[in-house]
């Protein structure tokens, strides 16, 4: 702050591999003396470390350096930990390759300090000014699978479901955050704002989407658009993590449910990447495999570890 009190508000993002993104976007997002910033550097290479180190140094951000990666939900963790000692009262989640506008920033902030129990976010948009991802969206809790809320069908087809917000951009109060207990950090990648999102909703806080404000998802990201290619670390986590929420969540008769709608459910995962990719690769096959191998071992671990 130009008063020399520190600030109240804290940006905080976790990279991994992404320090050029870090220039690129966070560099404008966190342009204003209100709001302070968290950079949590998932290992990745020397080099990768040199640089965001060199970055955050010249900035005069704060830098939690973990010695390995610890994935998405353990870094921000890491992150908003380091955040809250350093007094703030709320935080900005935010991913590498998003851009926000200060202002806006603050436009969400003002929501969560209107109502500290609630869990913001944004519109968020492709760079071209069409929407990149849904607001909230649906976890259809008979099958496992998602939705976009603004495809919910009228009149209503009766499936049951659970609202949910993407962890890309959120913001929330401090005491909120402490009540939920932070992001469950064994998902790794995927899946944990799903988790988050029921633990928010679940310790008495609502879930809230900033119609008029929006942050753009740049190109060259981490992930692309629906229809192009993903890493085998997207399909991975994404196939295999839905077990683990069914595990979390879910009764026995309802774990079984999710069991039979395996390969439905895995089918629209790998279908982000478009139909192109299974005649090109069998990178996506294999990862599906390994995701559902795990998931159900990770499920059966949790039955029998049950009272």
């Amino acid at each position: 702050m130009l008063d020399g009190t520190p600030p109240r508000v804290f940006l905080v993002v976790v990279n991994y591999g992404s320090s050029h993104l870090l220039l690129q976007n966070l560099a404008r997002s966190a342009d204003d003396p209100e709001l302070g910033v968290v950079v949590v550097d998932n290992y990745s290479t020397p080099e990768e470390r040199r640089r965001v180190e060199s970055l955050t140094r010249s900035r005069g951000w704060d830098l939690v350096a973990p010695a390995q990666n610890v994935g998405f939900g353990g870094g921000m963790n890491l992150g908003i930990e380091q955040a809250l000692a350093r007094g703030a009262q709320v935080v900005a989640m935010l991913n590498p390759d998003l851009v926000i506008a200060p202002d806006d920033v603050l436009r969400l902030v003002a929501v969560v300090r209107a109502d500290p129990d609630a869990l913001v976010a944004p519109r968020i948009l492709a760079p071209d000014g069409r929407p990149f991802a849904a607001g909230i969206s649906d976890l259809l809790m008979d099958d496992g699978t998602m939705r976009a809320s603004a495809r919910r069908p009228d009149p209503p087809d009766g499936r049951p479901f659970r609202e949910w917000l993407s962890g890309a951009c959120l913001v929330i109060g401090a005491d909120l955050w402490r009540r939920t207990g932070g992001f469950d950090d064994e998902y790794f990648l995927y899946w944990e704002d799903v988790d988050f999102s029921r633990r928010v909703q679940q310790c008495g806080g609502s879930l809230a989407v900033v119609d008029d404000v929006a942050a753009t998802h740049e190109e060259g990201g981490t992930q692309g658009r629906t229809g192009r290619a993903k890493t085998e670390t997207y399909y991975y986590w994404n196939i295999r993590n839905r077990f683990m929420y069914a595990a979390r969540w879910l009764d026995a008769e309802e774990q079984r449910r999710w069991r039979r709608a395996t390969l439905t459910a895995t089918y629209a995962v790998l279908a982000q990447g478009g139909r192109r990719q299974f005649v090109s690769s069998w990178s996506p096959w294999r990862s599906a495999w390994r995701g559902v191998r795990d998931g159900r071992r990770l499920m059966r671990s949790a039955a029998v570890g049950s009272p």
